[in-house]
């Protein structure tokens, strides 16, 4: 057994993913240890978390929360820094074995980028960070010492059935989906749906963002993306499956016919776990699965016509070059849009539509091409939306 103390980078340490990472750390405080914690604006609670976990870096992205964080944190034995270039210079640091990348959307390509080039092993919770970049990043990847494993519920879930199994023997990735708060509505109820009633979502808080994108199906289009470059499965091989209980939370199928599946309560504190002690599983005390209490599991289709983001998905990662970065950045204006108020949630799927259609295509982008469409596609989006606000 690996006694080592692994040393822990967090990025959006004040996030879902993030507090739940500090709940693991805090859990077995013999096995790890916090180095670098990082937030985006969230200074109050991001120093909250320094002064409990001392950490050697604290990070706050948004510079203009500089001051009150290196205030609060006076005569702590803790370095601050501040701005999107510092969380990049903490990933790299020595003292650092893992980073968690718990940034929610584009903002945690880059610093994923340097933590790979660093030799860093990536513990992965940004899924936008293979959507956007997926090819380059496993080339990086492959030429570095480097490791991914994965920390959304799904993909964990596919890493594990995979493990001890040949890649070639498997045939399909099946990819569990709750469905959403919206699952049983119909296309002219969608129209109405408000913010209130798309954060609801069934199975717990997973962070405004990700939760509007599990309404919309987004999520599980950009979950798609993810497994094709994580596990080398072209999209035609990976087939979205709605299970409402969220108990599975996801399948491989092999070329004898037999399917593996992944079950646990829908807890993200078991993929953290797992991810942070891999390749050893580590005892807990709670958070077991009861199957008596679940009479029934059920799988359906989803529904491409309702929630046609889905669809999208799997048209930008068949397209391929830049056209998946174009989609999450029509995306990302698009939910921060819904959550202001200033467009309907049937609007989104147009938005992104109407970018992915106007933003020139490149077949083979380098990260310098990434970023510049992220800008270009991103102004295109918010040009739809000044024409269109509600």
């Amino acid at each position: 057994m690996d006694t080592k103390i692994r040393q822990i980078a967090i990025l959006g340490s004040t996030g879902s993913i993030g507090t739940q990472t500090l709940d693991i750390i805090a859990e077995y405080p013999d096995r790890f240890k916090a180095t670098v914690l990082t937030a985006r604006h969230n200074w109050e609670l991001l120093a909250e978390q320094a002064r409990k976990f001392k950490p050697l870096k604290v990070v706050i992205a948004d510079e203009r929360h500089y001051p009150q964080l290196k205030e609060a944190l006076a005569g702590e034995d803790i370095e601050v820094l501040g701005g999107p270039k510092a969380i990049e210079e903490g990933v790299t640091i020595p003292e650092g074995d893992v980073v968690v990348t718990a940034m929610v959307g584009y903002s945690g390509l880059l610093p994923t980028v340097a933590a790979i080039k660093a030799g860093k092993t990536i513990a992965l919770a940004n899924k936008e960070t293979l959507v956007v970049a997926g090819e380059i990043i496993t080339r990086l990847v492959s030429q570095s010492p480097s490791e991914i494993i994965p920390v959304d519920s799904e993909h964990s879930a596919i890493f594990q059935c995979l493990v001890g199994e040949k890649r070639s023997q498997a045939n399909k990735i099946l990819l569990t989906a709750s469905g959403g708060p919206f699952r049983k509505l119909s296309a002219e109820q969608l129209k109405n749906v408000t913010v209130k009633d798309a954060l609801n979502h069934p199975n717990g808080d997973m962070g405004a963002k990700v939760t509007i994108d599990s309404a919309s199906m987004m999520n599980k289009g950009f979950e798609m993306i993810e497994a094709r470059w994580l596990f080398g499965c072209p999209p035609d091989k990976i087939e979205v499956v709605v299970h409402p209980q969220s108990i599975v939370h996801s399948m491989v199928e092999f070329i004898d016919g037999l399917v593996k599946a992944q079950l646990g309560v829908p807890d993200m504190h078991l993929p953290i776990r797992y991810a942070l002690g891999y390749p050893e599983r580590l005892p807990a005390s709670k958070g077991f699965l009861s199957l008596a209490q679940y009479a029934t599991l059920t799988f359906e289709a989803p529904d491409y016509n309702k929630f046609p983001l889905l669809g999208y998905a799997f048209d930008a990662i068949r397209r391929g070059g830049n056209m998946p970065c174009i989609l999450n950045a029509a995306n990302e204006v698009g939910v921060d849009a819904f959550l202001k108020g200033m467009i309907g949630f049937t609007d989104m799927p147009e938005l992104v539509r109407h970018t992915m259609d106007a933003t020139p295509f490149i077949g083979e982008p380098d990260l310098d091409a990434l970023v510049a469409t992220n800008s270009e596609a991103l102004a295109i989006a918010r040009q739809w939306l000044d024409k269109h606000k509600a």
